[in-house]
């Protein structure tokens, strides 16, 4: 079940201030508190989808479409022209928040999948 009091609920609620980088009718995006690279990214759809499973399955197919096209420009719009996409799906892969959210993570050398 959905956890409307989750921290990325709050935020799309406007209840918990956020350093916003982009919003519309369907996402919201916001750089991340704790941040692994100078440019990290969380992109949330506004809607109530606890992971990728929730959201793939759910989501309006035009919420989907608009989700992903997003990412690239949100991510040219801060700067990022090489970046790495990242969503972990369920606790045992990383998710912290249950709210699905994709991290744009950017401005440094990768050189290793994880």
């Amino acid at each position: 079940m959905y956890d409307t009091n989750n921290i990325f609920a709050k935020i799309i609620k406007g209840e918990i201030p956020s350093s916003k980088v982009y919003e519309d009718e369907y996402i919201i995006a916001i750089n991340d508190i704790n941040p692994v690279a100078p440019i990290h990214i969380l992109v949330i759809p506004k809607g109530e989808y606890r992971n990728f499973n929730e959201f793939s399955q759910k989501a309006r197919p035009e919420e989907l479409v608009h989700y992903f096209r997003k990412i690239a420009d949100i991510a040219e719009s801060q700067g990022a022209k090489e970046y790495r996409v990242v969503s972990n799906n369920g606790s045992s892969s990383g998710q912290a928040i249950f709210h699905f959210h994709t991290h744009i993570i950017a401005g440094a050398t990768f050189s290793k999948l994880i």
